[in-house]
C-alpha cells in the first residue's frame, strides 16, 4: 500500500516516536491526524505535517471511537493507524517503600496495553468499511511494544508486562483481520532518543547508546518511522514482532 493519498491515525504522535512518524507519512504523501493527550505537542505536529489534531485519551472508549469516526472523514476514508501512545513506568515488585504500586501496574496495563488495543478495535471497524486495493488490502495497523516485552530489566515489571500484551496479541488480531484485507504488524523498539530519555543527562543518555552493538548510539525517531512506512509499503510484512534495536539484549539492570 502506497501512502500517497492515504488517511492513518498517529496516537501519541505529539511527540516522539509518534510526532516522527507523522513527519515521515506526512512527506511521503498521506493525510496524518494526530491522536495525542497533550493538546500542545498535538497541535505542533498537525500543523508542521499539514494534518489535523483530536484530543484523545485513549483509553476513553468514547475519545477514541469519535476520534476515529471524524478521522475517516479527512478524506473520506481511513486506511490504518500506528499506536504509539503510551507511558513509561518504573517500579520493583518490592522497592524500599513496600510493595509495587498496584494502580501504578494498572495505569501502565490500561494506557499501553489496554489503550492500543481500544485504538485497534475503532480502526479496524472504520477501515474494514473501505475498499480494497488491487492487491485486495483496506489497511495496515501498526503497533509499538518493545525490547523489554523480551527482556524486562529489574524495576519494569509493570511495563513489560504492558508491552508484552502487546506483543502477544500481534499474531491473533492478524490472523483475525487477514479476511478483511487488514495488516496487523508491531515494532518492537529498543532505546531511542525520545522525550522518556530526555530527562536523563547526556552522560547516562551516551552510556546507553554504548550497550547497542551496532550502530552503538540511541537509535533516533524517524528510524522508527522509516520501518513504519516501509511496513504500510510492502504487503507481505503481516502477524509479525519487528525489533529494531540495534541487536541489543537488555540486562537485569
Amino acid at each position: 500500500m502506497l501512502l500517497q493519498g492515504k488517511t492513518f491515525i498517529i496516537s501519541g504522535g505529539g511527540s516522539g516516536l509518534g510526532a516522527a512518524t507523522a513527519r515521515v507519512f506526512a512527506e511521503a504523501g498521506a493525510h496524518v491526524v494526530i491522536f495525542d493527550i497533550r493538546e500542545d505537542l498535538g497541535v505542533a505536529t498537525a500543523t508542521a505535517t499539514a494534518g489535523r489534531f483530536f484530543r484523545v485519551d485513549v483509553t476513553s472508549e468514547e475519545d477514541v471511537k469519535n476520534a476515529v469516526a471524524q478521522a475517516a472523514m479527512t478524506n473520506g476514508e481511513l486506511h490504518g493507524v500506528v499506536n504509539c501512545a503510551g507511558v513509561a513506568m518504573v517500579a520493583k515488585v518490592l522497592g524500599k517503600h513496600g510493595p509495587h504500586p498496584l494502580d501504578a501496574f494498572t495505569r501502565a496495563i490500561e494506557v499501553n496495553l489496554i489503550g492500543t488495543f481500544n485504538v485497534i478495535r475503532w480502526v479496524a471497524a472504520t477501515v474494514a468499511q473501505g475498499p480494497r486495493n488491487g492487491d485486495g488490502e483496506r489497511g495496515v495497523i501498526i503497533n509499538t511494544a518493545s525490547v523489554a516485552a523480551f527482556e524486562g530489566q529489574i524495576g519494569q515489571a509493570a511495563y513489560a508486562a504492558s508491552k508484552g500484551g502487546i506483543v502477544g496479541m500481534t499474531l491473533p488480531i492478524a490472523r483475525e483481520l487477514a479476511v478483511l484485507g487488514i495488516r496487523v504488524v508491531t515494532i518492537a523498539p529498543g532505546i531511542f532518543d525520545t522525550p522518556m530519555l530526555g530527562q536523563l543527562s547526556e552522560s547516562v543518555r551516551q552510556s546507553l547508546g554504548a550497550q547497542v552493538p551496532f550502530p552503538s548510539r540511541l537509535g533516533q525517531p524517524r528510524e522508527y518511522g522509516m520501518l513504519a512506512r516501509h511496513i504500510v509499503e510492502n504487503s507481505m510484512i503481516n502477524g509479525e514482532v519487528i525489533r529494531l534495536d540495534g541487536a541489543i539484549r537488555m540486562a537485569p539492570r
